[in-house]
Formats: C-alpha cells, structure tokens, sequence
C-alpha cells in the first residue's frame, strides 16, 4: 500500500479479472500507462506469477548492491527471498563477499561495483554519505537507485547545506547521480527489523516503510519491489521531503521498536503519522 495524492482511477476488476493490484490501486497519481506496465494482476498468463508468490515479473529481475553491510546484506536476503537475482558489491573487492553469497546460494553473486550497477534493475546504494561522490555517477545514468543514507556529521562530516536545510541527503545524492532516478528507502529502519517483520501481501500485521523521490514512475518500481519483498509503502514526497524520514525524526526506528529488540509491525497509518509528524 502506498499513500498518494491524486485521482483514485487504478486498472480495475474488468482489467484483472475481478481483483484489483495493491500496486496499481495505490498509486492513483501515476501515469495511466506505467501503472499499467508494472501492473501485477494484468500480467498475470502463461508463465508469469500471482501477487504474493514471490516470483517477479520478466524484465526487472535483478536488484544490484552497491554496499553490503547491515542494511546491503538484508536487502539482499529479503530479495534472494522474493524471487529476485541479486549482484553484490562493496569497496573492499567480491572476493570479501564469498560467505554472503555462498550463504544466498545460487541467485546471488559478487561482482565490482560497476558490474553490479550494470547488473541491476534496480541499484541500491548503501554506503555512508561521504563515500557516494566517490562511486562514478555514469555508472548508474538511467537507473533506479533506492539510496538508503542518512547523515551522521561524526562519520561523514559537516554539511552545510543538511545543517541549514537548504538540502537533504536524497538531494544531495540526486545531484551526483544527475542522470539517475533516485528514490529514498529504507533509511529509517534498523537492519533487525527490516529482516523481521516482511509480511506476505494483504497481511493484517504487514508493515510500512516511507519512501521519496521526484520521478513517480521510479516510485512505483520501488514500491512494487517493496511489496514483493513483504512491505507496504507510504510516500513521502519528493526528495526535498526526505528529512521527514532522516535520524532523530519520529518515523526512525522506534515505530518498529528499539534497537537490539525484537520487531514491531508498524502499519501505514502509523507511519504516515509519524511522517507527518516531523518537524525541522
């Protein structure tokens, strides 16, 4: 499920037979002809899956990772998970990614972080905010890029513009990678919990992740990825909206519980109230 604004017109029960996609009816604002496009249930034929099989549609297979650490190597279980192939790669070179890989089995590999940008469908970049600049902003033109990171000025060091709130990391890193489609997700969420609380579909206790972004057609790839991998999504707006979702905001963590401790299912109402709720 993902919270928009707009027209509620989806592609209906004649379309799909009598059920409507989660996908599509939840994202009323997007341009009639890709919602159509990343529809799951007017896909569904010979050889091509049902919602909530876990299987994906042919086309958008293989999600690349460029960091695979806590949030990277989750990532990349929940997608192995789903259906989905994934190209693993960090700074330190594939050969330190043999263990996450043999424990992922056989969809999974390690690669440069060239090759996994060029491998994927869908580039999740999750390494610290001062190491973007140094991954080649060609290497993702044309891209989906979910970009997870938030700013810790310990680690990453001062940046005027996210002290001032001229900008925000998801700007930021849209501007590097100016030929890109950048979405933020999963900037807001322990690692523990991202593994935890997926929930199949249609899940009384699923949970909810928010995300943001300028283009509404990588939205919608980001959100269908989401669903696949057992969460609903609540839209945050556009990239310069991202600090609702940044550390110390009340949508980070503690909707899912505290660090160290076991999950909390945290639907989308929750969580766009939370959303809501932050303030600069």
């Amino acid at each position: 499920m993902v919270v928009v604004a707009g027209p509620s017109r989806w592609w209906g029960p004649a379309e799909h037979g009598g059920w409507a996609c989660g996908v599509c009816r939840a994202n009323p604002a997007a341009p009639d002809g890709e919602r159509k496009r990343l529809c799951r249930r007017s896909r569904v034929g010979p050889g091509r899956n049902r919602a909530g099989t876990g299987g994906v549609r042919a086309g958008m297979t293989t999600i690349g990772l460029i960091g695979s650490g806590n949030i990277g190597g989750t990532v990349a279980r929940l997608a192995v998970a789903a259906g989905y192939d994934v190209v693993l790669s960090n700074s330190r070179g594939p050969e330190t990614l043999q263990e996450l890989v043999g424990e992922l089995g056989p969809k999974a590999r390690a690669a440069t972080t060239a090759e996994a940008a060029a491998a994927g469908d869908i580039v999740v970049v999750t390494v610290p905010l001062k190491a973007v600049r140094e991954i080649p902003a060609e290497l993702l033109a044309g891209k989906v890029l979910i970009d997870t990171n938030n700013y810790y000025p310990e680690r990453d060091g001062v940046v005027e513009a996210l002290e001032n709130g001229t900008s925000t990391t998801g700007e930021l890193v849209q501007e590097h990678f100016a030929g890109a489609k950048v979405v933020k997700g999963f900037n807001n969420i322990w690692f523990g919990h991202l593994a935890q609380l997926g929930r199949p579909s249609g899940a009384a206790d699923r949970t909810a992740l928010p995300i943001a972004g300028d283009d509404s057609a990588a939205k919608l790839v980001v959100t269908e990825f989401l669903d696949k991998i057992g969460y609903d999504v609540v839209d945050a707006g556009p990239l310069a909206e991202n600090w609702r979702t940044q550390r110390d905001t009340p949508v980070y963590v503690t909707p899912y519980g505290q660090f160290g401790e076991a999950g909390t299912p945290a639907g989308a109402e929750v969580v766009r109230k939370a959303v809501a709720e932050a303030k600069r």
